[in-house]
């Protein structure tokens, strides 16, 4: 294996004057020729005329500003009466049972069969305790399906019917 940090051996120097003399000649014309030609061609691109300078004279200039000031319309003024919102909706309801005349009917049950909630619902149903209350519903007491006595009260962040 070669040492990678021995210096390399340099070639041998080229002898002088390895070129044929000839050929040595006609590099130095060539270059000669192009120095001559480049002189004349930047020589002759004036073509020996002189410029002329043009003075442009100043000229008069005539401004002339119109200021327009519109005529004020009409004012429309709109007065709008403020709506009171309106406040909770307290129903009191008072639920009286009927006996009834016939007794014979076999039914036993100690309470009545049919809703007496005052409140409904926008499909018609009864509220029971825990569902959402309406905005116009908050404070308000109505009755279950069942004749409990149920309040909309603020409770768990909404207002939901609860339990008196």
């Amino acid at each position: 294996m070669t040492n990678p940090y021995a210096t390399p051996i340099p070639p041998a120097p080229r002898p002088p004057d390895t070129r044929p003399l000839h050929k040595r000649v006609l590099v130095w014309v060539g270059g000669t020729a192009l120095l001559i030609t480049g002189t004349l061609i930047g020589s002759a691109g004036d073509d020996g005329q002189q410029s002329v300078e043009t003075k442009v004279k100043p000229a008069t200039t005539v401004t002339a500003t119109v200021t327009a000031t519109p005529e004020p319309g009409p004012t429309v003024t709109e007065t709008v009466k403020a709506k009171a919102k309106p406040g909770p909706t307290v129903t009191v309801t008072k639920t009286a049972t009927a006996k009834a005349a016939d007794s014979g009917s076999g039914s036993s049950s100690g309470q009545d069969s049919t809703g007496t909630c005052s409140i409904v619902s926008n499909s018609g149903n009864c509220y029971s305790a825990g569902q959402f209350c309406r905005n116009s519903d908050h404070g308000a007491t109505t009755t279950t399906a069942g004749g409990t006595k149920i309040k909309c009260t603020y409770s768990s962040n909404a207002w939901r019917w609860t339990y008196i």
